[in-house]
């Protein structure tokens, strides 16, 4: 969290924290991939940019910034493409014994996947190409789950800038209800009213936000995209130059398009 961000409120609870709290994040990269071989290319970049080596590194990270505990990680790279993670993860320390490293569960296909008590961290990759004028996507779904004292809020801004995508639309939701020690119910135990609150500095400056919130029953979406636009930047492998300026005006509306649509959740023509 930025120094702006809200601190998490605390309660003085009777026993366990019930309350069950879900951050999804869908991570947009749009590209322009004219040619199956630059099509190829790019799969083949993020494939070797976003290996199991970097998801684990990046779930391990999360798992230290909401404070949790990992038990176990089991990760595996597919040919041609794909790689998959499992990490087991607690709330309180523990000792692993020496040949925890060998014990090693079986990997899960073309998904990363961490178990919070019960509660869990996932992540999965969708890669996509429009069949005619070369745009191509990139999707990383998460969603870190919790229950107890820690929060998969603390996680939002470093997911964001481990990605640094084009598009990104979030989820957060609590679910359940715990108990203080006066045995009065709470639905949930921090002030939010966005999602906003949460997010860094530097990403309400670069990006543009929507909200569609539901405080009543502490369900909170927020929608965004990234403010400025450089064709150079969603071009793979080539510089604008190398095109007429006929081709980068085509370009450039195809790809706003495809940014403004994933945005909005909608076909907008």
């Amino acid at each position: 969290m930025s120094e702006n961000t809200p601190p998490l409120s605390a309660l003085t609870l009777h026993g366990f924290n019930n309350l069950s709290k879900t951050l999804s994040l869908s991570l947009y990269d749009v590209c322009y991939a004219h040619t199956s071989r630059e099509q190829n290319a790019y799969i083949t970049y993020l494939d070797e940019v976003y290996d199991a080596d970097r998801l684990t590194s990046i779930l391990t990270d999360v798992s230290d910034l909401i404070g949790a505990h990992v038990l176990n990680i089991a990760r595996q790279d597919y040919e041609p493409q794909g790689a998959s993670v499992t990490i087991l993860i607690c709330e309180e320390p523990i000792n692993p014994p020496p040949d925890a490293a060998q014990a090693r569960p079986g990997p899960l296909p073309s998904s990363v996947v961490g178990h919070l008590d019960k509660s869990h961290l996932t992540v999965h990759t969708y890669p996509e190409s429009h069949p005619d004028n070369g745009i191509a996507t990139f999707r990383v779904d998460i969603e870190v789950s919790t229950c107890g004292r820690i929060t998969p809020l603390r996680a939002l801004n470093y997911l964001i800038h481990s990605f640094e995508p084009d598009v990104i639309t979030l989820d957060y939701r609590v679910r359940g209800f715990t108990r203080d020690i006066h045995g009065r119910k709470h639905f949930i135990d921090h002030d939010i009213d966005s999602i906003q609150q949460y997010l860094a500095e530097d990403s309400h400056q670069r990006y543009q936000m929507l909200d569609a919130n539901v405080p009543q029953e502490n369900l909170f979406h927020t929608r965004m995209k990234l403010n400025e636009f450089d064709l150079d930047h969603y071009l793979f492998d080539e510089s604008a130059h190398e095109h007429s300026p006929s081709a980068r005006a085509e370009i450039a509306q195809n790809l706003k398009r495809e940014i403004a649509e994933i945005f909005h959740g909608r076909n907008l023509t």
